[in-house]
């Protein structure tokens, strides 16, 4: 299992292609805060409801300058189809390889109904401006995570 990143960490570096296949980096989020989220799979109960609760914050978020980004296994085509089929605006990139999930301890075992399994594992991070973590949330419940993000972001 891969470590667990804690504020302060410099953010590792990605490019990932997005649901169209056009690449995104973490450089390119640079000067402006950032909302990584990983999730385990599009078009999944769990994973609609978190992405629909960031689509129903993104409008505060943005005006707050954090740029939201959703990343997860599957291939750019679901991506796309999850994004249009749920009005989805931020982009969605596919990190089919789990390199970048296992760089940010998003990848590795967990518990999934009583058994431990290895896959995602649902993480969150805001990096501020500088490209450095501000804050890591590991084993989040897709269910109430945009509230405590909002709170903790003052927003």
């Amino acid at each position: 299992m891969s470590e667990r990143l804690q504020p302060g960490d410099v953010a590792p570096e990605f490019e990932l292609p997005d649901a169209d296949g056009e690449p995104v980096s973490l450089a390119s989020l640079r000067g402006r805060r950032a909302i990584l989220y990983f999730y385990p799979a599009a078009l999944t109960p769990g994973c609609t409801k978190e992405a629909v609760d960031f689509q129903g914050s993104l409008g505060d978020l943005e005006s707050a300058g954090v740029a939201v980004v959703g990343i997860s296994p599957d291939k750019p085509a679901k991506l796309a189809k999850f994004r249009e089929k749920e009005g989805l605006t931020f982009p969605l990139l596919s990190d089919a390889g789990t390199e970048t999930l296992q760089a940010y301890g998003a990848y590795g075992e967990k518990k999934l109904y009583g058994r431990v399994v290895v896959g995602v594992i649902r993480s969150t991070f805001i990096i501020d401006p500088d490209g450095k973590i501000e804050k890591a949330y590991y084993n989040v419940r897709a269910t109430g995570h945009v509230d405590r993000l909002r709170r903790d972001l003052d927003l």
